[in-house]
């Protein structure tokens, strides 16, 4: 049985034929179909000030669709923990339990894009130690007793209903690091072994004993077509344009598995990172991989175009993964 994630962060370039409103609402629509189909999990991003509207509150979204579906887990990944107050962040994802009845999760990340810090008025610098404080901070916050932050008395009301999930996401052996010492599983933003050792090394070294590691795999973008060829014309420009302003975004230290080398559209192709596929195909993939991302909204992507794929993938593929 593949495990199917669905994917969103409504970016809406210059050439799209949409519009955010559009993109919301298809969302939010896609999210009430992965809900009654029995998709595995909802994924939000997060990212600031950037030309094209990427998701900037992913809570605010996630409440949305928490309040569309019944059953659908949603995951905030990554939740940029060092651009938020992080009581007013625990309040936010107390409430997020509470109205989800339990459904929330985050990977905490903590950013790169200069541009990010400078708004939220944070040294890039101090992410490792903010990020750190961070998760102690909404640990000790959901207990609902008065606590010390930063000088003065501050208690953080309702508490959540259910343990909210905490993974740690990262590149880099520090990240791995870090996730021991913090005692949460890890998520490495790509699929190398060498921070699978030093995580579990580091987990031994401080007594972390339930440590936990889920590497990434497969394809970052799957569509579903019964004409691949003439559907990759259609989606070439928006995964190009996701690949490239990623790539762009990269600094010394970031590693992602959806990374393209290139810049044309034959490098993305290429990569195997951006996938269309006819059913036998992607059927074929979640069998070798155990997962699918499917991410129908990506680099702006009509909603008419998404739902091609996903009405095809409930058809054709659904049944025989499942």
């Amino acid at each position: 049985m593949a495990i199917v994630v669905m994917r969103f962060d409504l970016r809406v370039p210059p050439f799209a034929s949409t519009t955010h409103a559009r993109q919301y609402a298809a969302c939010l629509e896609m999210c009430r179909w992965a809900d009654a189909l029995g998709i595995d999990m909802c994924v939000l991003s997060e990212h600031h000030g950037v030309d094209d509207g990427f998701l900037p509150a992913p809570l605010t979204l996630a409440a949305a669709i928490a309040g569309a579906t019944k059953r659908l887990p949603i995951n905030v990944a990554a939740l940029l923990v060092p651009l938020h107050d992080p009581i007013r962040l625990a309040e936010e994802l107390a409430i997020l339990d509470l109205v989800s009845g339990g459904r929330i999760s985050i990977v905490a990340g903590l950013g790169y894009r200069q541009e990010e810090f400078e708004m939220a008025g944070v040294n890039r610098g101090e992410r490792g130690k903010l990020l750190e404080e961070g998760i102690r901070v909404l640990r000790q916050a959901w207990t609902g007793e008065p606590f010390t932050f930063r000088g003065r008395t501050v208690r953080v009301t309702p508490r959540p209903a259910h343990p909210i999930p905490i993974f740690l996401g990262g590149s880099t052996a520090a990240a791995a690091r870090r996730a021991a010492r913090l005692h949460t599983a890890f998520l490495p933003a790509i699929a190398d072994p060498e921070l699978e050792r030093v995580y579990h090394e580091e987990c031994q070294r401080v007594g972390f004993e339930h440590g936990f590691v889920m590497m990434p795999g497969g394809p970052g973008f799957v569509h579903v077509s019964r004409d691949p060829e003439r559907d990759w014309q259609r989606i070439a420009p928006h995964a190009l344009y996701d690949a490239t302003t990623y790539a762009a975004w990269q600094t010394p230290d970031q590693r992602s598995k959806v990374h393209v080398q290139g810049s044309t559209i034959e490098d993305v192709r290429s990569s195997g990172v951006y996938r269309v596929l006819n059913p036998e195909q992607c059927i074929a993939l979640a069998r070798e991989q155990g997962r699918l991302v499917l991410h129908p909204l990506m680099g702006g992507i009509d909603p008419e175009l998404g739902w091609e794929s996903l009405h095809l993938f409930e058809r054709e593929v659904w049944p025989y993964i499942r």
